[in-house]
């Protein structure tokens, strides 16, 4: 859930790519819902997703101007822009809109009124579709072995949310940042996977399509070595390529030739006191820790009674991940020794992988 108080002007949430314009102070809040419920109406309706499903209600005062995302390249056929509708989930049934405007990422409507809603597209013209995509990379590391897990989905948000949710319950599981495509893909296209140094790669062929639920991936089996990757479409062109080294995925905690075998230890954990460890590696914790986590790490804290309702309150609304990492560990960090070994022990309970990375160890909390 995503909750906003703002003043009058303009705004974007980076998290779900929602914008909205503003002539006074309002408070709105959001989620993605799931299309699987309306995935047979849209077919019955003959439109098809364009973007994510938006549940949206203002608490205060009224829009100007929301701009809804969407993953349809236009510039292969700017007419789209003519197909494109607004879907409005009711109570009682859906009901369709006119777009205002659409632009490369957006489709603009004006004094909306809310409900669940979204970017659609007519049925006939998701075929030979081009949309823009993401990839997502993340990767396992389980003695001398490596699991790569690839995700292709079209663009959308609440796609990215599910992905990093799912990832949050494998153990040991980290995000490598990678490119995306540079040139968007056909919609209900099929896509290979090629790593010429892998032992195993599942499934063999991922159709790009848009999902109800977790986007599919690609999971591969290799050594530990530098990741070649090439993204290969129908035509047997090459439509993405990267190249990991070992160096961003093995981490420091566990050097190279540890984890390689070769007996040499990894380096010494942090020493000293909870509040000195959590201190010395604010910026790292900020940059690492995974939305999901931090939701868990604020229960946690309540519970524990580190913070109040009201501290909890004030961080959850907060929709950008660093924002709300900072916001967290500087809290914490204000309430001395005692609260910062109850972090450092939710956190070890919640990522072990995490605290690993950070070279932060469990304490001993005064009773």
């Amino acid at each position: 859930m995503f909750r906003h108080r703002t003043p009058k002007g303009s705004y974007e949430c980076t998290v779900s790519g929602l914008r909205w314009l503003c002539e006074r102070d309002v408070i709105l809040k959001y989620h993605f819902r799931n299309w699987e419920p309306y995935s047979h109406l849209l077919k019955d309706m003959q439109y098809t997703q364009g973007g994510p499903l938006l549940d949206i209600t203002m608490e205060l005062g009224e829009l100007e101007e929301v701009h809804l995302p969407h993953c349809v390249c236009l510039g292969t056929n700017p007419s789209l822009r003519n197909e494109m509708k607004i879907l409005h989930v009711e109570e009682h049934g859906v009901s369709l809109e006119e777009v205002h405007e659409v632009t490369r990422f957006h489709a603009k409507i004006l004094h909306p009124k809310f409900s669940a809603i979204s970017v659609i597209l007519r049925y006939i013209f998701s075929w030979n579709l081009d949309v823009h995509c993401e990839l997502m990379l993340y990767l396992t590391v389980k003695k001398q072995t490596l699991i790569p897990r690839l995700y292709l989905f079209p663009s959308n948000p609440g796609q990215i949310l599910a992905v990093e949710q799912q990832e949050s319950k494998f153990q040991g599981s980290k995000r490598i940042p990678i490119t995306r495509p540079e040139q968007s893909l056909e919609l209900n296209s099929s896509f290979r996977l090629n790593i010429p140094c892998s032992t195993s790669i599942f499934p063999p062929r991922i159709h790009l399509i848009h999902r109800d639920t977790t986007p599919s991936f690609f999971k591969v089996v290799m050594k530990i070595t530098e990741i070649e990757m090439e993204l290969i479409g129908d035509d047997e062109r090459i439509v993405w390529k990267e190249i990991v080294p070992t160096d961003e995925y093995i981490s420091e905690t566990h050097s190279t030739s540890a984890v390689l075998g070769a007996g040499r230890p990894a380096e010494s954990s942090l020493t000293g006191s909870a509040e000195k460890q959590l201190r010395s590696v604010r910026t790292e914790f900020v940059k690492r820790v995974s939305g999901p986590v931090l939701n868990e790490l604020l229960d946690g804290l309540l519970q524990h009674t580190v913070i109040n309702q009201e501290e909890m309150e004030s961080v959850k609304v907060i929709a950008e991940r660093t924002e709300k990492a900072r916001d967290i560990i500087d809290m914490v960090l204000r309430k001395g020794n005692e609260s910062c070994s109850r972090m450092i022990n939710l956190l070890g309970e919640l990522d072990p992988c995490l605290c690993s990375l950070l070279q932060i160890n469990s304490v001993r909390v005064p009773t």
